[in-house]
């Protein structure tokens, strides 16, 4: 127990850091016009689901394209908790963790009995009948493309033997009857999870389990060929990814309790993977980094509309004005993923290690006369003669 949380002076600070950058959030995206609520908790959300993520894909390098289906079947398995026993997050966090887990228990058992683009393929192929099943088939478990949505007859037999009464307005999400999950409180409750699940995954990271991934992803064909049976590990990487994803599905019913079918569609498995290439694949903070930037883009760049932009260029002369409003318009609003698909090409083009390999560039520079020249007093050694 003691190696499980011992830490090096280095993961003791990122972890501090991280969780002052996380719960300060109200006080630093001021600057930004991004230090509401609803955004501040999807910050938490994605970021969970980033780092999840980036254990599968960033240490083993198995490249899933089905990870949504793990945030839908959070997401649905919190609504039903909520609707058959109690509006307290914790149980509906709890059995959707446990949902995803054996989902992707399943579901990995047999993808990862092929690697590369074959296991890309089949995890896609998964997450796609999850969807169908979930939109068509399943709708007496799933209220198909209305989605699973919360009821004043819901039984919820917990809070109904406890006294709790409804005043005829649907309930919302409450910790232990005591704290609404909504607003800054819901924000700071998955902000807490998220600084746990980071502290989970550095652990992970820093772990001789974590040291097998790695070799795992640099040659899996040696081990194999040593008699090391490598699945084991894989498929545990799997299922610890699936339930990160399942703990962000079962925060985003906790901050809204509803659940649909579109949270497990191919393209939000795709927006799991450009967080976490965009952030830096196989970094511990490069995921979040990712998720935040593009849910910022989402919420923030999508809101401009012509006439904010005729306000914020209203200085230029009237031609050059609207020129330049026609242009900028089609890089906000509805065509803020053109501007998200530039941000990218340029990040893999010029930084392939995420926007995290940026940072240490620029770190670089400040240490430029550090270590790297030798000091004039400083002898540098003679070569050793050869043996």
């Amino acid at each position: 127990m003691n190696k499980i949380f011992s830490m090096s002076r280095k993961d003791v600070l990122t972890f501090v850091i991280f969780s002052a950058v996380v719960l300060l959030m109200p006080i630093w995206l001021q600057p930004f016009g991004a230090a509401y609520p609803d955004l501040m908790q999807k910050f938490a959300i994605f970021g969970i689901l980033a780092i999840g993520f980036n254990v599968l894909f960033g240490l083993t390098g198995y490249l899933s394209f089905g990870h949504a289906a793990f945030l839908g079947v959070g997401s649905y398995t919190a609504v039903w908790t909520f609707k058959l026993f109690s509006m307290n997050p914790i149980p509906a966090l709890i059995l959707a963790v446990i949902m995803a887990g054996l989902f992707a228990l399943a579901i990995g058992y047999v993808s990862l009995r092929r690697s590369g683009i074959y296991f890309s393929i089949l995890t896609l192929a998964f997450a796609q009948m999850s969807y169908n099943l979930a939109y068509s088939v399943l709708t007496p478990i799933t209220n198909g493309e209305t989605g699973l949505q919360l009821e004043l007859q819901d039984p919820r037999v917990i809070d109904s033997a406890f006294g709790s009464t409804s005043d005829g307005s649907l309930p919302v999400s409450n910790l232990f009857g005591l704290v609404d999950m909504n607003g800054i409180p819901g924000f700071y409750f998955c902000a807490v999870f998220l600084i746990i699940g980071f502290f989970i995954t550095q652990r992970i990271f820093a772990s001789p389990f974590g040291m097998m991934l790695r070799a795992i992803k640099s040659n899996q064909t040696r081990m194999n060929y040593t008699g090391f049976n490598t699945r084991p590990y894989t498929l545990t990487a799997f299922v610890i990814s699936g339930m990160f994803a399942g703990l962000a599905g079962g925060l985003m019913a906790v901050t809204d309790p509803l659940a649909g079918a579109e949270r497990m569609q191919w393209t939000a498995s795709g927006e799991i993977v450009l967080m976490t290439i965009l952030g830096g694949v196989g970094t511990l903070i490069g995921p979040v980094v990712g998720a935040w930037l593009i849910k910022y883009f989402e919420n923030i760049f999508s809101s401009f509309n012509e006439s904010v932009l005729h306000n914020l260029f209203a200085f230029l002369p009237d031609g050059v004005e609207k020129f330049v409003v026609e242009i900028t318009s089609m890089f906000v609003g509805e065509g803020w993923h053109l501007t998200l698909g530039l941000i990218f090409m340029l990040v893999v083009t010029f930084l392939p290690g995420g926007m995290m390999e940026g940072f240490r560039r620029i770190g670089s520079l400040f240490n430029r006369d550090g270590g790297d020249k030798a000091k004039p007093n400083e002898k540098t050694p003679a070569p050793a003669p050869a043996e």
